[in-house]
């Protein structure tokens, strides 16, 4: 079975259990530093991943649980995410009346389960490594039980979540119904004759729908502004972050190495989607002034902006794909970051309560800015050059399908609709006023690391983008 490829996962899961035995014999005023511990841990894990290379047999469990390239970039992607939501969890803990180290043990299953989700390639693997992430951010999300607004994301979650299981399991019981198998490999290799079967059709399209709740694309993007905005801050932050790059690389296994064969007949509906999502998510994001609502639009527009990636079907488009989520971490994590150190004292989460930041704390207010404006998508940040390859995949591809070039222009215009929110936040940092005025914000050695590793992040991805592309078109070789 070559468990052995699952070790990291394991360890992961391991490291969570371990967490928690901790919680039982540890005072409660030393609760709060399980957190560092468990970032300590999962740092110990991702320096291991980069010992070896990918196995020359890189299938377990019958060819569900494979450890290739895209698998590896996508570890690394979800445990660097870990470290940095922990070190988050860390600084929120004063906001969670109990069971703060069930929480740090619920982020370390939720990312295990991202993982498992990485090396999928099965639709049984898949299922329940989503069911992994999904159950895991039931709990995390409505963690905050004694808010109302808390609790209330947390049923809405819960009611979309399950709806988007449901339709996953339809679809995948009809592709299962029509093709005899459950292996990406299988199905691949029965391509041309299943593309013509209806009901596999039928079953795919269902599946997709389930993806597409995960990721928050029009007409699925309904439960995210809601979530994200009564969530806790770094519950939010690894949905943004965690949930949505594991519903992007599932989406890529299968499209590209499971059903390639239909892929190429349906990119008008990618493309119709993608364009949908970034005007639907600026759109709305325009009037917002809570900032977790307006991350949670923003959200639903990159979801657009990562689907122009795909909808290009090529190698340029893939790669684009992962060099877009790797900025788009350190980007967001940086403003979820600054929201749950400088907000929470008052616990309000309007834009007007970062007034005042640059005199209060220059760090914070500089990684704020630097993350909306990368989001943004201005050089020479992680975010413009993000968008700038994706824009010059779905270029390249309008040379054969002249409809990209009207996506490529929904892009543009949905960067431009952009500047006003995002710089409607940093006018609020430097130009303000009174109201967020108030005593200097303190930080601890963790949170100014993590603060620093993310605007480092931002920095060195959009100006030393070569490293990452390399890493990103190794990762997506898979596909050929």
């Amino acid at each position: 079975m070559n468990v052995l490829l699952l070790k990291h996962e394991l360890t992961l899961i391991v490291l969570g259990l371990g967490v928690l035995l901790a919680d039982l014999w540890l005072p409660a005023e030393r609760k709060r530093g399980l957190g560092y511990l468990a970032a300590a841990g999962v740092g110990a894990i991702l320096n291991c991943s980069f010992m070896g290379s990918v196995p020359e047999n890189p299938h377990a469990f019958g060819g569900m649980f494979v450890l290739d390239g895209l698998a590896l970039f996508f570890k690394r992607f979800f445990l660097v995410a870990t470290i940095l939501v922990l070190l988050m969890a860390v600084e929120f803990s004063d906001r969670i009346s109990a069971g703060i180290s069930e929480y740090y043990s619920l982020i370390l299953f939720a990312a295990a389960g991202m993982m498992f989700a990485a090396s999928a390639n099965d639709f049984a693997m898949l299922f329940v490594s989503l069911e992994l992430i999904t159950v895991t951010f039931y709990v995390l999300v409505s963690f905050q039980r004694g808010k109302a607004p808390s609790l209330e994301a947390g049923v809405k979650y819960l009611i979309i979540g399950a709806l988007s299981s449901a339709f996953m399991v339809f679809g995948i019981a009809f592709l299962y119904g029509t093709s005899g198998s459950f292996n990406f490999g299988d199905l691949a290799a029965a391509g041309p004759k299943l593309a013509e079967n209806k009901l596999f059709l039928f079953g795919l399209l269902c599946l997709l729908v389930g993806l597409g709740f995960k990721i928050a694309v029009v007409p699925f993007q309904i439960w995210a502004p809601d979530v994200y905005q009564g969530a806790p801050t770094p519950t939010t932050a690894f949905l943004a972050v965690g949930s949505k790059a594991a519903g992007i690389v599932l989406l890529l296994r299968v499209l590209f190495v499971a059903v390639p064969e239909v892929t190429s007949h349906w990119w008008k509906l990618l493309v119709v989607i993608s364009a949908l999502t970034i005007l639907y998510g600026n759109l709305c994001a325009l009037p917002q002034t809570n900032l977790k609502r307006l991350l949670g639009y923003s959200s639903i527009s990159h979801a657009g902006y990562l689907l122009l990636g795909i909808a290009a079907m090529s190698a340029a488009g893939q790669a684009a794909v992962l060099y877009y989520l790797a900025g788009y971490l350190f980007t967001v994590l940086a403003g979820f970051t600054v929201i749950a150190l400088v907000l929470r004292e008052t616990g309000a989460e309007d834009i007007q309560g970062l007034a005042g930041l640059h005199q209060r704390s220059p760090l914070l207010a500089a990684a704020m800015t630097l993350s909306m404006v990368s989001l943004a998508g201005i050089p020479p940040l992680a975010g413009f050059f993000g968008k700038f390859l994706l824009i010059k995949a779905a270029l390249a591809a309008g040379t054969e399908h002249a409809s990209f070039y009207w996506l490529v222009a929904v892009a543009v215009v949905g960067v431009v609709m952009s500047l006003y929110y995002y710089f409607g936040v940093v006018r609020a940092i430097y130009w303000g006023g009174e109201q967020g005025e108030g005593s200097a914000v303190t930080l601890s050695l963790p949170a100014k690391v993590s603060v620093l590793a993310c605007v480092v992040g931002i920095l060195v991805i959009g100006i030393y983008p070569n490293p990452l592309m390399k890493a990103a078109e190794a990762a997506v070789a898979v596909f050929r």
